[in-house]
């Protein structure tokens, strides 16, 4: 009869390299959540933000994305900037910004560690994400909705290549922000009286 004792085990790995994964996960997961109260919670100080110019836009624009499913009032800034400045560089910075800010729903899923309210929309994002993602992010970047932020934690479930992510977030981003700076350009001063 064979002693167990002597029969050779695979080798396992260490603890550590067991639990830094799970670490580094809950780690994200803790950043995102912090992340979001705490811009939902500063929201009001945007404004000042707004005064520093495409700098602040972009900022501003970042810290409006980064919230995970509560909204922040990005578009509205950006509809309002486009009057001030020019409206292509308002995209340009808000669109960047925004596709930055949007990281935190990405790193969310990529986690795995994520508490989602709306799972029968995620799981619907899910065949879509893996066929066509990052034509899914482009479209939905586009398109004001609250869905993206979905979108982005199913990138990130999936492991897109986080530049795959950013480059098309970026292009949707700025296309949708156009419209948005060119509607504020051309409605402020139809607005005012002569």
């Amino acid at each position: 009869m064979e002693n167990p004792a002597a029969v050779p085990q695979a080798a396992q790995p260490s603890l550590w390299k067991r639990v830094l994964p799970i670490l580094a996960r809950v780690g994200t997961l803790l950043l995102v959540i912090g992340l979001t109260v705490g811009i939902y919670l500063l929201r009001d100080q945007a404004k000042w933000l707004a005064s520093l110019g495409y700098v602040g836009i972009f900022l501003l624009s970042i810290l409006a994305n980064a919230t995970i499913i509560l909204p922040a009032p990005g578009v509205a800034f950006v509809f309002g900037l486009g009057a001030v400045y020019n409206p292509l560089l308002v995209a340009v910075a808000a669109g960047a910004g925004a596709a930055i800010g949007e990281l935190s729903g990405y790193l969310a899923g990529f986690s795995g560690n994520i508490v989602v309210e709306h799972r029968a929309r995620l799981q619907r994002l899910v065949p879509w994400m893996t066929k066509y993602g990052p034509w899914t992010i482009l479209i939905l970047a586009i398109i004001p909705n609250p869905i993206f932020d979905l979108a982005g934690i199913v990138a990130g479930m999936l492991k897109m290549p986080v530049w795959k992510f950013l480059l098309f977030c970026m292009i949707g981003k700025i296309i949708k922000m156009l419209l948005f700076a060119y509607a504020g350009s051309l409605s402020i001063p139809w607005l005012t009286p002569d």
